[in-house]
Parts: C-alpha cells; structure tokens; sequence
C-alpha cells in the first residue's frame, strides 16, 4: 500500500504534477457532468432492465464508463475509438506501410492517432445505428421521426467525439493514459451504486456469502497485481567491439515478457463472439416463421449466459484469443533480428532463427499461464453467481482487471515523471 501511495505523495508536493493530477480530477468531473445529460425520447427503466438481462450490453456499458445504461449523450463513450484502435492494429499486419509508420517515432505515433480518430467517427455513427434499431426492437425507443432518429445518431457520434477529446487532453496535459483513464473514471464512478444495491438486497440468510464475494475480490484484485507485474527476463548479452584503442558496446540488458501481454483485449473479442448467436436468436424469435422461431429459441437456450456450455465456450474463446492478439503484438522474429542487428544474443543460444524459436517457446508458454487468469476471470461472475447466488456484479472480474491495471498504469507513470525531475535537478546542479 506504500509503494502505490508514496508516489501521490510525492507528486502533490511537486508544483507541476500537482496541476496535473487536478486537471486529471477536473476532465473527471467534466465526463461524470456529461454522463449524466440524458437523450429524450427513451425509456429508462426499460433501458435497465434490458441491461440486467444482457451481458454483452453490461460490458459495453463498463467500457462506455457508464454512460449508455443511462442513455446519456456519451451514450457510446470510447468504444468506438477502442475499436478503431484494433483495427488499426490488425490492418498494420496487413499493410507493411503502417508498420513501418509505427516506428518513426513522434510523428509515426501522430498519424496513426490521426487515422485512429478518422475511423471512430463512421464507427461511432454505425454503432448508435444499431444501438438505436436494438432498443427500437425492444420498446425502448419509441419514436419513429426521422429528423428525431437522425438528431440521436449525430448526438452519439458527437459525444463519442467529445469523449476521446477528454482522454488525449489527460493524455497531454494530465496523468496517464487518458482513454484507460476515462473507462476507469466510468467504472468507479458506478462502484458506489452497485455496492449499494448490493447490500440493500443482502438478508442475514446471505450475509455469508456477502463476506465470500468480499473476500474473492481482494483475491481477485491480488491476483490482478501478481499477473499484471509478472514478467519473465530473458538475459541479452551485447559483444563488445575494438575500434582502434578504444572498446565499444558490452554489457547486458534484460528482454522483458509480461505473463499478460494482451492485457482485457481478448476478453472484448471473445465475448463480443460468443454473445452474438444469443442477440441473433433474440432477433430471430420475434420473426412470425416456426421453424426460425425455433432456431431462435434454441439458440437463446443453448448459449444462455447463465448456463455451462456458454462457459465453456466463453473460456475457450479467450484462451485462443489471448494467443492470438499476443502473436500480433510481439513478433519474436522481428525481436530475434533488432537483438542481432545490436550485435546482441541470449547465452547458450545462436543468433537469428534458433533465438526466434526459443523466444517462441518461452512465450507460448507463459501466455499460457496469462491465458488461464483471463479465461477465469472471464467466466468469474457466473462462477460466484454459482456459488453466493447473487447476480449483482454481472461483470465484477472484468471490471476488477481494468481498475487494478490503470491504477498500476498511472502510478508508474507518475514514478516515471518524479524520477525524470530527480534526474533534472541532478543535471542543473
């Protein structure tokens, strides 16, 4: 607890992180303000319940920061932009030119952000197209107006917009990563609600399990830390060079691999997945053909949130995608040839090809470790719903990892920016 809460100490009492970290709580503010400006025309208590029911929806709710259970102007919140950023990253594999735009510094990291912000918005204007024909089909929305559907749709948009403009803003002139920031301002801004209701529900038959779900989430939280700070260093020992009389490079660095290199991403992917054949059975059980009705309810009944086979699936599904985005994000080919291109190598192993396949092999088997603590964090809530009986916390595991790493995140930011202050007051010295 003192190492997280040494560095805020220590920031407060430097002028300039101090203003930084109140601009932070001041966009904190601004986004709860506007969270809380509701679009006219739906119905709320509908709009909850539908919520309660759907996991999918709840999930997206954590990542709009909790602004589309209310149906707010930031309805949409940062999911738009959160999806462009993975497109992005997966067109890099395919077009060798964003890549190569990727590691030219400053300016590379200034155009894929400029990209990043021209595909949100046609993203953004899809998606409350189809949050809006969702919560027609339900009821929600009941207006048929087209000047009124269209004033939503660009409402959305520009909300969504007004959204990532806050996060770049913390980003620049705050603390942190202003997008994980902002999700983690949503998440804890509705923590005191979900308490609440909570123990408002709690009886003395199920206080004890009450105790239990408290005591699984500071394991949960713990284990979060252990697996976020969990790297494996592999040794690079650099040959050291003789240029006339003088000697060149030497010395040794370590390769760090995070246990969790793909961090809540495949947890996105795979639930958007797996929840898809139940919205489609949804769909399909209000058409007025028997035989569509029929494989409408079967497929609402076998992938139902709350039974096993949509578990397993749900946990499969993870462990590949965990796999899968860890592949796109660390090539250990590309690191086999930087490390030889510095005239560096892991001992006991040659350079080039047999370093790629043993960096692939120390990979593919602590990912596997990252892998299982994503998949059982995953299917967590159906787990404690199993054993405590309560449905409170729909999505509590996912919640849970997106805190505990933006709070890890921030508080090694702010180390990073003392220790540079330190370094400066060294050099004007």
């Amino acid at each position: 607890m003192n190492s997280i809460l040494s560095p805020l100490t220590a920031s407060w009492k430097t002028p300039e992180l101090r203003r930084k970290i109140i601009f932070t709580a001041l966009m904190f503010v601004v986004f709860r303000l506007f969270a809380h400006i509701a679009i006219p025309g739906v119905d709320t208590r509908k709009l909850a319940a539908l919520f309660a029911q759907n996991q999918f929806l709840g999930l997206l709710d954590v990542f709009s920061g909790g602004t589309l259970v209310n149906f707010s102007i930031l309805a949409l919140g940062i999911n738009p932009y959160i999806n462009a950023s993975i497109i992005l990253q997966l067109l890099t594999i395919v077009f060798p030119k964003l890549e190569e735009l990727q590691k030219e510094g400053e300016y590379g990291r200034e155009k894929i952000n400029q990209y990043t912000r021209f595909i949100t918005v046609p993203l953004a204007a899809i998606q409350s197209i189809g949050m809006i024909a969702l919560l027609r089909n339900q009821g929600i929305v009941a207006t048929t107006n087209p000047l009124t559907l269209m004033t939503m749709i660009v409402t959305m948009t520009a909300g969504t917009m007004f959204v990532m403009w806050l996060g770049e803003l913390i980003t620049e002139y705050g603390i942190g990563n202003g997008i994980s920031l902002i999700i983690f301002a949503g998440i804890v801004g509705r923590m005191p609600v979900l308490f609440g209701q909570l123990f408002y529900s709690a009886t003395a038959e199920n206080v004890m399990n009450l105790l239990l779900l408290a005591g699984l989430g500071i394991a949960v939280i713990a284990a979060t830390v252990v697996i976020n700070e969990a790297v494996r260093r592999i040794t690079v020992q650099y040959a050291r060079r003789v240029r006339g009389n003088k000697v060149y490079g030497g010395g040794m660095s370590y390769l760090p691999l995070k246990l969790n290199q793909a961090g809540v991403i495949p947890i996105i992917f795979a639930v958007s997945l797996v929840l898809l054949p139940s919205l489609i059975g949804g769909f399909l059980a209000q058409v007025k053909n028997p035989a569509i009705v029929g494989l409408g309810k079967f497929l609402t009944t076998v992938f139902n949130t709350s039974g096993p086979f949509y578990n397993i699936i749900y946990f499969f599904l993870v462990i590949g995608f965990t796999y899968f985005y860890t592949a796109i994000t660390f090539n250990p080919k590309k690191v086999s040839e930087e490390i030889q291109k510095y005239g560096g190598f892991i001992p006991g192993i040659r350079p080039g090809t047999p370093t790629a396949q043993y960096l692939n092999y120390i990979l593919t088997r602590i990912t596997f470790a990252g892998a299982l603590f994503l998949g059982t964090i995953a299917i967590l809530p159906s787990i404690a719903n199993g054993i405590t009986g309560m449905s409170s916390l729909l999505i509590g595991g996912t919640s849970v990892l997106i805190v505990v790493s933006v709070v890890l995140e921030s508080v090694k930011a702010l180390e990073a920016q003392l220790v540079m202050r330190n370094y400066d007051g060294f050099l004007t010295q």
